[in-house]
């Protein structure tokens, strides 16, 4: 089968950083699905693990997680799944990637991909949709108000792949008020149309901002890069007892701000319940189902951007180039080989 991957770990501005290559077609055992991938994005993961993690073996490491697909064969211990169903999922990090003709994916992650969108729409979806729906009900609980609170959640980095999919949810499935950031004009326009009410610069700083705009208090913060430059503003601006989350790997994070107004620290990474079998780690099917349903019923939005062409190593390089620019704006897609 036709596949994409990396030899070495190191920048993307050099010849070779991916390479078109062919593999062997997987078997599956077990809870595994075999997917026949149509469609795929690109994600801040994919250009960490190309920089840093070296592959184990003398073939290229495949990259790629989100994937919207049909499925081949299953394993003996299917149950949910049959050939010929159209699934989406994030897959797992400690197995192969989804930039491949054919992925194994266990069952218990997977969801039925959305009806009413294109598989390149839906696929730009599923890690960034299970990352923000984790952290905002399973690790912020915006469901459980905060006490004295103004029912506000502050988005930072509103426009990128989690950020444009979590002001979605929000809206969708909370009462709160959703304040996302944004510092360009383009960005701006973004989160607005995906359902932000309000929206501010974080290249200035937040209390003023907020104040202007008649918000007393924050409950909670989803910060998707770079935290480690708002820890101190957010102790400013946010509720008492509020809850801070945050996905992103700052080498360091300055938690004395949050002590006078005992505020919670909560990280989301959206492998942890594929990575260890979590008990409950089929809630990311159970998620995606959700999330399918909603975007069927024309509440949820495709949050693809823009579509590089065919799966192959020159289009995947021009996507980690797009991303390691730090000016995406929504998902990149890729579909097709």
């Amino acid at each position: 089968m036709k596949a994409v991957g990396y030899r070495e770990t190191g920048s993307i501005d050099r010849e070779g950083a991916l390479v078109d290559f062919e593999a062997d077609k997987p078997t599956p055992k077990g809870h595994d699905l075999l997917v026949k991938v149509l469609a795929v994005s690109v994600n801040p993961v994919d250009t960490k693990i190309r920089q840093n993690r070296a592959p184990e073996g003398p073939a290229p490491e495949i990259l790629g997680w989100d994937a919207v697909g049909i499925v081949e064969a299953v394993g003996e211990a299917v149950t949910t799944f049959n050939a010929g169903d159209t699934v989406w999922y994030a897959g797992a990090i400690n197995r192969p990637g989804t930039n491949a003709e054919f992925h194994l994916v266990d069952e218990r992650i997977v969801g039925v991909a959305p009806k009413s969108i294109k598989a390149s729409a839906a696929a730009a979806m599923p890690l960034t949709t299970l990352t923000a729906y984790e952290m905002l009900f399973d690790r912020l609980r915006v469901q459980d108000a905060i006490i004295g609170g103004a029912d506000t959640l502050l988005i930072i980095g509103g426009a990128g792949g989690v950020g444009s999919i979590t002001i979605q949810l929000a809206r969708a499935l909370t009462n709160l008020t959703v304040i996302a950031t944004a510092s360009r004009p383009e960005t701006q326009e973004w989160v607005k149309e995906l359902g932000a009410q309000l929206v501010i610069d974080h290249t200035k700083p937040f209390a003023p901002q907020l104040k202007a705009l008649g918000v007393q208090s924050v409950d909670f913060i989803y910060s998707t890069n770079h935290s480690q430059l708002y820890s101190t503003q957010a102790g400013e601006v946010m509720t008492p007892q509020g809850r801070f989350g945050l996905i992103d790997d700052p080498e360091s994070f300055d938690i004395a701000p949050f002590k006078p107004k005992s505020i919670s620290i909560h990280w989301e990474f959206m492998y942890t319940r594929s990575l260890f079998e979590t008990g409950d780690m089929n809630h990311q099917s159970e998620i995606l189902n959700q999330v399918a349903g909603l975007i069927d019923e024309g509440k949820i939005r495709s949050t693809a951007t823009e579509t590089l062409g065919t799966i192959n190593a020159s289009n995947l390089m021009k996507a980690h180039a797009v991303l390691e620019s730090g000016k995406a704006k929504g998902k990149l897609v890729l579909e097709g080989f």
